[in-house]
């Protein structure tokens, strides 16, 4: 149950499919065959730490990658920016966050946001992380902009007490800023060393593809609710 924690730089605010550079010259995988998109342009900021930057993964292999991937198969006219930084707390995300919104294009329609895993490794008070977040979700409902939460979760070797005031913290947060929430990015794929890079942290391919089919449809269903 370690959660995400690296000192590698990931890609910010750069589309999904530019967003990775390949690991010892590996190749993603060809995307399978996609309904045509069609619709407004929807643009979505994936901004997270490892887990959204696609450490240790090869170009195209990324969450924001496969989330793209997966939008424009079901039809949504989608670009996804990958702002999945390696290493990022909560308080380096918070310290960020209105950067990268000023720096894209337009205001995007939907902000994917995955923060904490780090905060978990390095034990940071719950309160430190929830006020954190609260920063960002408050900069986030200033600019009008959606939200959908993937949450973190500690393991319960920390100790009941900060599992407790840990795992409280997204799916009040969703309640109260009206956010959509997926409460745990890793379900389905921590634990399973076929999922997993050696390093027992991070997701393989395969199980960033197993991140994306349970997601997907939680970012697709939020995203045709946009006006």
């Amino acid at each position: 149950m370690l959660l995400a924690g690296c000192d590698d730089r990931g890609a910010q605010g750069v589309p999904a499919d530019q967003a990775n550079v390949p690991v010892n010259g590996a190749q993603a995988a060809a995307a399978p065959a996609a309904s045509v998109p069609q619709g407004p342009e929807r643009l979505v900021l994936a901004f997270g730490d490892s887990l959204y930057a696609g450490y240790g993964l090869a170009r195209g292999q990324s969450f924001p990658d496969g989330l793209q991937t997966a939008l424009r198969g079901a039809g949504i006219n989608a670009t996804v920016v990958n702002a999945g930084v390696s290493g990022d707390t909560t308080a380096a995300g918070r310290q960020r966050l209105a950067f990268s919104l000023d720096n894209l294009k337009r205001t995007p329609d939907l902000v994917v946001l995955g923060l904490g895993g780090n905060d978990v490794l390095r034990q940071i008070p719950p309160a430190t992380t929830r006020e954190n977040l609260k920063a960002m979700l408050d900069e986030l409902k200033r600019r009008k902009i959606p939200v959908v939460l993937t949450g973190m979760m500690a393991p319960p070797n920390l100790g009941a007490d900060y599992a407790g005031a840990f795992n409280r913290i997204f799916p009040e947060l969703a309640e109260e800023y009206d956010a959509v929430l997926y409460p745990f990015v890793l379900n389905g794929v921590i634990g399973n060393p076929a999922l997993m890079q050696a390093d027992r942290v991070h997701p393989n391919a395969k199980g960033v593809q197993q991140m994306v089919t349970r997601i997907a449809p939680v970012v697709t269903e939020r995203l045709q609710r946009v006006e």
